[in-house]
């Protein structure tokens, strides 16, 4: 069997979370100490689904250091990294993050040199958001202390989606738009690379929480639109975008969410996209609430996390907007999650409102369910001035 057919043999188990079959086939051709650097890669990443992101680090950096060159596994290494904590050397691995299939339509082309993390007093200093919504509401923390750490003039360039949540932000001086000329820089920098150039230490988090703030009005309509709403109100996620990379293994059915219907709690559903549709066919006993169509923008939906008394949500965009509000969440996660929220943890050094709950195996979202569902009566059992969300 070639390298190609080896190679779709051991992707659907990869995909399937059947990581000890994987590594049980290749570990046999890598006895000697050899082999085609790809099977080490299948071994890494056999390793990684099974939760032993530590071993998976060390193959990785065997092969980045064997091929400095093939970016692809420097970025692996960045998630490992970040997966295990170890910030410094992750932050500079997941700068290869735009040599990806993926990510290289999205980089942005600046005639400028990127900001170093110096003093720059006297300069104009661009900073820039380049990924998902969930991506900048968690960095937008990182802009005041760019300009504070830089004394240069900060122009803050966000999405539309964004912009009126970033406008009562502070910490910047000018305000535009993607998309649009911005006003003369010297410099510029990511979003996501003020991590690696501000040397982005764990003890750094989670700075200053809140430092998004909901547009009152909004927050004023909401809490009419909802008076109405008696026991617990618990707004609720269950699918990312469908074009997001890894969104199989991070999203999940309303009618998976079934042991979470509980007297005395009315989900309010803020689901958007092609999954909205199902708030029409609840599971049984699940009283909730379709808001969804009513939603115009990110302005609502922090409106309706502020009046909401819970968040559960799969790991989304809305996630990161109430950890950024200080709003209580708990996030839904796969056993193998996204580098940024860490491994063996119920908590997140990001957002200290935030709880996570993690699938006990590979695509068990029932364990964590019902785990989640104990929780929430819990909480209800406590009442009002009982255990904190």
């Amino acid at each position: 069997m070639d390298s190609k057919d080896f190679e779709a043999k051991i992707q659907p188990l990869l995909v399937a979370g059947r990581g000890a079959e994987v590594e049980a086939m290749v570990t046999p051709l890598l006895a000697n100490g050899g082999g085609p650097a790809p099977l080490w890669a299948a071994l890494a990443q056999a390793l990684r689904v099974q939760g032993r992101i530590a071993d998976a680090a060390k193959i990785q950096e065997m092969l980045v250091e064997a091929l400095p060159g093939h970016v692809s596994t420097r970025f692996d290494l960045a998630e490992s990294l970040l997966l295990m904590g170890e910030f410094e050397r992750g932050w500079r691995e997941y700068s290869y993050r735009y040599s990806l299939n993926h990510t290289y339509r999205i980089e942005r082309k600046v005639q400028r040199p990127r900001w170093d993390g110096r003093p720059i007093p006297g300069k104009v200093l661009l900073i820039h958001d380049e990924q998902g919504y969930g991506d900048t509401f968690q960095f937008m923390r990182m802009v005041s202390w760019a300009k504070a750490r830089s004394g240069a003039q900060v122009v803050l360039e966000v999405n539309h989606e964004t912009h009126s949540l970033a406008s009562r932000m502070g910490g910047f001086d000018a305000l535009t738009l993607r998309g649009e000329l911005p006003p003369h820089f010297d410099v510029h920098c990511e979003m996501m690379s003020l991590p690696m150039v501000m040397g982005l230490k764990m003890s750094d988090l989670p700075g200053s929480i809140p430092y998004l703030t909901p547009d009152p009005d909004r927050v004023q309509h909401w809490r009419k639109r909802l008076a109405g709403v008696k026991g617990l109100k618990v707004a609720v996620v269950w699918a990312g975008r469908p074009t997001h990379f890894n969104d199989a293994n991070r999203s999940m059915t309303l009618a998976a969410l079934a042991p979470l219907a509980q007297e005395g709690v009315t989900f309010l559903s803020i689901q958007k996209g092609p999954s909205e549709g199902d708030v029409a066919r609840p599971p049984p006993g699940m009283n909730i609430i379709g808001l969804s169509p009513e939603i115009r923008d990110f302005e609502d939906t922090a409106a309706i996390l502020t009046v909401a008394d819970l968040l559960i949500s799969v790991d989304s965009s809305p996630v990161h907007l109430a950890g950024a509000l200080g709003r209580p969440a708990w996030v839904m996660l796969p056993f193998l999650p996204d580098w940024r929220w860490l491994m063996n943890r119920e908590d997140t050094p990001w957002y200290p409102s935030v709880r996570l709950f993690r699938q006990p195996s590979w695509g068990n979202w029932q364990g964590l369910v019902q785990g989640m569902a104990k929780a929430l009566a819990d909480i209800r059992a406590a009442g009002p001035t009982g255990n904190r969300l």
